[in-house]
């Protein structure tokens, strides 16, 4: 197979990409950039509001289970305090004369002994009923706390998630705005434009020897790693949208969530905690089933299928695709396998 130099042009020899348009290719070049900064933005609030989105779901599951722990406190302490008024009432029947005492008054050598070992384990029994009373009253406490405590970050995260939702749509209206005034003449330009840097960039990777093997990268795939890639590439063509991670549409890091998952390997959600959190390799050893995180900020992720190729879902307007790996800036590689 031959190393990827373009998107959709797989050549061991590409043809370079046609010159400039003078001018106006400036000026449409100055707009893309200033487009790619939007959906970057928006990349980042993305990262951040899925961020949010999975603390929130694992601190509904925490009070889920400490709500349950309280009830079964709760239904514990009622069995004690049951069985503790279960005793009192016996004595209160006795006429609350400690049986001690009538043990001493019955004149009876044989039912004093077998009354005693009697009234030694009710002693032992009482005061093990009161021990574990005060230990669940203790465990109640704690888990109130506990759950008073994960209430405070679910609603913490909740103002996050609506905080960075915001920021998301917000960014990328703006850089639909632009895109909107520009004409079909001049967007289709612009895609051009665009695949003539992904083609530069791709070229100056490949020529520095990022990668071993004549180009081919490290090792081959393990059988996670196939079936993880089979998963990503499986999805090419489907939708890119924020937040999304299946089974028709994703962002970034919800695809390589997914297809991971695929794998029975399970990964963070975020391209920023993908990186922060996965063992990392070298760009040089990296194989197929490898995620290569981009941008300084860890905002982008997409997984490497061979031969200088990842497979990644791009921003909003674009769908999953085929890239090439160095057609972006590359902050590492990590390895979920």
């Amino acid at each position: 197979m031959s190393v990827l130099v373009l998107p959709g042009q797989a050549s061991a020899a590409p043809e370079p990409p046609p010159a400039a348009g003078g001018d106006a290719d400036k000026s449409l070049n100055d707009v893309r950039r200033e487009i790619d900064a939007l959906y970057r933005k928006a990349a980042v609030a993305t990262d951040a509001y899925n961020l949010a989105e999975d603390q929130t779901q694992n601190q509904s599951g925490e009070i889920v289970k400490l709500a349950k722990s309280i009830v079964s406190g709760e239904n514990r302490i009622n069995t004690l305090k049951d069985r503790l008024g279960a005793q009192a009432r016996a004595q209160y029947r006795t006429g609350g004369v400690p049986q001690s005492a009538q043990l001493m008054l019955s004149g009876d050598p044989d039912f004093f002994l077998q009354g005693a070992g009697r009234m030694q384990q009710g002693q032992a029994a009482i005061k093990g009923m009161l021990g574990e009373l005060t230990r669940t009253q203790e465990d109640l406490r704690t888990y109130s706390q506990d759950a008073g405590r994960e209430w405070q970050k679910l609603e913490a995260n909740r103002k996050r998630k609506e905080k960075a939702q915001k920021e998301v749509k917000k960014q990328i209206a703006a850089a639909e705005t632009l895109e909107a005034r520009l004409e079909k003449k001049e967007r289709t330009r612009l895609l051009e434009l665009e695949r003539d840097e992904q083609y530069r960039s791709q070229t100056t990777w490949l020529n520095s020897g990022a990668l071993k093997n004549g180009g081919r990268g490290g090792a081959a795939a393990t059988a996670q790693g196939k079936q993880a890639v089979a998963y990503a590439t499986d999805q090419i063509g489907d939708p890119y949208v924020w937040g999304a991670e299946g089974p028709d549409a994703f962002d970034c890091s919800g695809l390589t969530q997914q297809a991971w998952a695929s794998a029975s390997r399970g990964i963070p959600r975020t391209s920023q905690e993908q990186w922060r959190l996965l063992p990392r390799v070298s760009v040089a050893d990296m194989r197929p089933g490898d995620l290569i995180i981009y941008f300084s900020d860890a905002s982008h992720v997409g997984m490497y299928v061979g031969d200088g190729a990842i497979v990644h879902a791009p921003r909003p307007g674009r769908t999953v695709t085929i890239a090439g790996a160095g057609s972006m800036p590359i902050l590492g590689v990590v390895r979920p396998g």
